[in-house]
């Protein structure tokens, strides 16, 4: 039965995103405080994509929603031109979105980060303990977007907006500022490489900034901070090409950090990158975020060897153009480049855990696996919340048959990802290992991760990987042809997956190789 009613965001009467905030019972959106004029239909619309953030409404379900079944109308085109005019009033576009984005043939989905606004003079306790929510926003956007603001945070955010410039260098002695500004003093800075257009005021750039620090500590918490301050730069600068770097860098981590599908992270990349590398042509750190979805995401070899080129000739100081560009050679095979590179990056910023984690899986790509366990353990030590670590140590061990290793690194991975069903995986393989020895061990964690994958909810590419390392070679090829075809994360990266080493002789495996534009395999 058809129904014109919008589900509320009851209690809440005010959401805010940007610099807009929606006024849920006057119907009025507001920026910066003064009101956009909008009509009810388009109002409508809007409502029904906040109450569902992350999610894709279906044009099925916008129709349901907002004409009584029996009135007859051109209800796409209807819904098109709401959805348009909501853009309309957020200044938002359809090609490179910040609020609104096309899910094609299916429908929209909201993707800009949400908050309530802060409720006046609220007591110390009231900071310490309360966490608002969103009634009926599903948990699993809170993976990778920030949903609302607590007291607390707002309050810190405030305090940082007063001296952004000075917490920002104060912040880079201890984490890596890997796409450098004017205000950094970082080394990956230098006088040969071209000024970015300043942001148009002060806002932008302050929320750039804080943007860069969060997303330096890559954690899902962290990441989704990030998103929210990018977010916030553009809206206040929709012409600030540093911003849309940062966004195309988070939406790169969160598919590796978080559990954001890559099908999504890495077109939201994309039209991020290219957007940035429009704006400013001379950005090294745009031709690198570029480079790094179209190898990664798009599995295109040759635009991004060219756009790694581009970005280390615009500035042959940017660590993290050469961090990236080492993953790149790694894959095409050619190890001795891919480990000059990454040493280049760790010259460039000595500091950083992410260059040395990703080292560490380069040397294991290449045959060194004590080498590489020896750096993870010492990243470990350092930093016992690094989701890297936990995961390289975590491939390695079990393909080196260490499996109550495989098994601790697992359970700690799944439990900072916040993967509730990796970890029910890992705690069925250490249950199994624990009664029934290494054999029982291996067959449950194949079993667990086929039925998460019959659910839709794994991806083939790593059930390839866990058949490849636990003997089951007619599966591998199996899984690894199915994560081609449906263009699953990781498969650029089959031809150096140590995970993989025991396909190398296959027809079907060279000839996946091949197809992906990498180079062959030596004979047999």
């Amino acid at each position: 039965m058809g129904s014109t009613s919008v589900p509320k965001l009851a209690p809440v009467a005010v959401v805010r995103f940007g610099v807009f905030e929606a006024d849920l019972s006057s119907h009025e959106l507001r920026k910066n405080g003064v009101k956009v004029r909008i009509q009810d239909l388009p109002f409508r619309v809007l409502i029904l994509l906040i109450n569902r953030p992350g999610e894709v409404v279906t044009r099925e379900e916008f129709r349901q929603a907002l004409w009584p079944d029996d009135v007859f109308v051109d209800f796409d085109r209807g819904i098109s031109s709401a959805v348009k005019r909501l853009r309309d009033a957020l200044g938002d576009s359809p090609d490179n979105p910040i609020f609104v984005e096309t899910v094609e043939r299916r429908g929209y989905r909201w993707i800009a980060p949400l908050h309530l606004p802060e409720p006046a003079s609220p007591s110390r306790a009231e900071i310490q303990s309360a966490e608002l929510s969103v009634p009926n926003l599903p948990k699993p956007w809170l993976r990778w977007t920030l949903l609302i603001a607590l007291p607390i945070i707002a309050a810190l955010l405030a305090l940082w907006m007063a001296r952004p410039v000075e917490r920002w260098t104060k912040a880079s002695a201890k984490t890596r500022p890997l796409v450098s500004s004017p205000n950094s003093n970082s080394s990956a800075y230098t006088a040969n490489a071209a000024l970015p257009r300043p942001a148009a005021n002060h806002e932008a750039e302050d929320f750039y900034l804080k943007g860069r620090f969060y997303w330096n500590k890559r954690t899902p918490e962290s990441l989704d901070k990030a998103v929210d301050s990018f977010t916030q730069s553009i809206v206040h600068d929709t012409n600030y090409a540093p911003a849309y770097v940062g966004l195309a860098d988070c939406y790169n981590l969160l598919r590796e950090y978080t559990l954001m599908p890559a099908s999504e992270a890495y077109p939201r990349a994309y039209a991020a990158a290219k957007k940035a590398v429009e704006l400013d042509e001379q950005s090294s750190e745009a031709h690198a975020s570029l480079a790094f979805v179209s190898f990664f995401g798009m599995w295109d070899v040759a635009t991004a060897g060219r756009e790694f080129r581009r970005a280390i000739e615009l500035n042959p100081n940017n660590g993290l153009a050469h961090h990236w560009y080492a993953t790149y050679l790694i894959c095409l095979r050619r190890d001795r480049e891919s480990l000059d590179e990454i040493e280049r990056a760790r010259a460039l910023d000595p500091s950083s855990s992410s260059i040395l984690a990703d080292k560490s899986i380069l040397l294991a790509e290449t045959g060194r696996h004590q080498d590489a366990i020896a750096l993870l353990k010492q990243l470990e030590e350092n930093e016992p919340n690094s989701v890297s670590a936990h995961r390289y140590l975590k491939y390695i061990y079990l393909n080196d048959g260490q499996y109550r290793d495989y098994l601790s690194e697992s359970l700690k991975e799944a439990d900072l990802v916040h993967d509730a069903p990796a970890l029910a995986v890992a705690e069925a393989a250490q249950k199994a290992f624990t009664t029934d020895g290494a054999h029982a061990m291996v067959e449950t964690l194949f079993r667990e991760e086929k039925k998460l994958y019959d659910r839709g909810t794994f991806s083939p590419y790593k059930l390839a990987e866990t058949s490849a390392m636990i003997g089951k070679k007619a599966e591998a090829l199996q899984y690894i042809k199915i994560a081609y075809e449906s263009h699953s994360d990781g498969v650029i990266d089959i031809e150096a997956n140590f995970a993989l080493q025991s396909l190398h002789n296959e027809p079907a495996f060279r000839q996946l190789i091949d197809k992906l534009g990498l180079p062959p395999l030596p004979p047999t």
